[in-house]
């Protein structure tokens, strides 16, 4: 889908080789500048899944003829993706300025914490700090319970590298109409608390509240996780009228007249409590039994490897093993277009090939 669009993009951790990846599953040609004789990052594999499909040369930009390939390289590109504190490129001598007078083109994404502005734009953080600042974290955990996340997944992920990708294509899609790169300050401060709006939402017709545990989605006993007998958990989040209805029945509770009162807030603990006793009477899989296939609206949470088993992964082969690795496919798909998994590359692979073509 991304077949002719070059990204350059420099070396980096998390959300920036996070967006690369996406962009290279989606056919765009990525060249990652590796760190010249760097040692690989403490707990990061030699060839780090986030590579894979991307061409690998290493420079040294501290060395004047590595920043002059940097600089060729820079010309023929459509994006840039860097992801440092504030200053730190213009530093190596390749920050937007420069970088847009050698390709007035060019998009140049940088991906921060807070931002290329703003008094903590040079203080380190990482992603549960940046989503804690936003209210991204707000409603994350039961009420009572200290909120916790997925990591990476709403902050490097979620308000980070798609909001990257997002403001590279859509400069990208600029530049091709204009002729005029832009800089793309993707900060996932911004990007986690952008990702609240579909809550805020619910604000304006008071069914979100300041007070966890007192929300339309964070509050009752249909919108909650329950640990079963073996340990496992249940997912449950029947919001229609219709829905909850077939999630009572299918537990034998509809003439039930506490849980016929689904929006009551004054009943929901109490039927939260009920339900954790049901829940906890059998295994996950027997519950998972009951209500597969069903639109009561309730799932079994699954490790990715029990994913990868579920009757849902051999119908849409989203979990795949490459070289030993699990990893999940190429999203979101396209009628036209078939992604196929390409190897992550060694570090500086492709110099030679890539040092050729700028020559040409």
């Amino acid at each position: 889908m991304l077949n002719g669009v070059r990204i350059i993009e420099i070396e980096g951790l998390g959300p920036g080789p996070f967006a690369s990846m996406l962009l290279a599953d989606l056919g765009a040609d990525v060249i990652v500048v590796h760190r010249k004789g760097g040692a690989v990052t403490p707990g990061m594999p030699d060839r780090s899944l986030l590579d894979r499909g991307k061409r690998s040369i290493a420079l040294d930009l501290k060395d004047a003829d590595d920043l002059a390939t940097l600089k060729a390289l820079i010309t023929t590109a459509d994006g840039l993706i860097e992801g440092f504190r504030p200053g730190v490129m213009e530093k190596l001598g390749v920050g937007p300025e420069v970088c847009q007078q050698l390709n007035p083109r060019l998009v140049y994404g940088r991906m921060t914490g807070w931002g290329q502005n703003g008094p903590l734009e040079k203080v380190a953080g990482h992603d549960l700090n940046y989503i804690s600042m936003s209210g991204a974290l707000w409603y994350s955990s039961a009420p009572g319970d200290a909120p916790q996340t997925p990591a990476t997944l709403v902050g490097d992920i979620g308000g980070g590298a798609m909001y990257l990708v997002t403001g590279l294509l859509a400069g990208i899609l600029n530049a091709r109409e204009t002729g005029q790169g832009t800089v793309v300050d993707a900060a996932i401060y911004d990007g986690s608390a952008h990702m609240m709006n579909l809550l805020m939402n619910l604000r304006q017709t008071g069914n979100l509240s300041d007070n966890r545990g007192r929300s339309l989605l964070d509050g009752p006993h249909w919108s909650r996780t329950y640990r079963c007998a073996d340990g496992g958990f249940m997912t449950v989040q029947c919001l229609e009228p219709k829905f909850y209805a077939l999630f009572l029945d299918l537990l034998g509770l509809s003439d039930d007249p506490d849980f016929q009162q689904q929006y009551n807030p004054k009943l929901w603990q109490t039927l939260t409590d009920r339900l954790t006793g049901i829940f906890a009477s059998h295994p996950r899989d027997h519950w998972a039994e009951i209500f597969v296939g069903t639109d009561a609206c309730v799932a079994p949470v699954l490790s990715p490897e029990e994913a990868k088993t579920h009757p849902m992964n051999a119908a849409r082969n989203t979990w795949t093993e490459q070289g030993g690795n699990l990893q999940a496919a190429g999203a979101p798909r396209f009628s036209t277009y078939d992604w196929t998994p390409s190897p992550s590359p060694e570090r500086g692979e492709h110099d030679a090939e890539i040092r050729a073509s700028l020559k040409g």
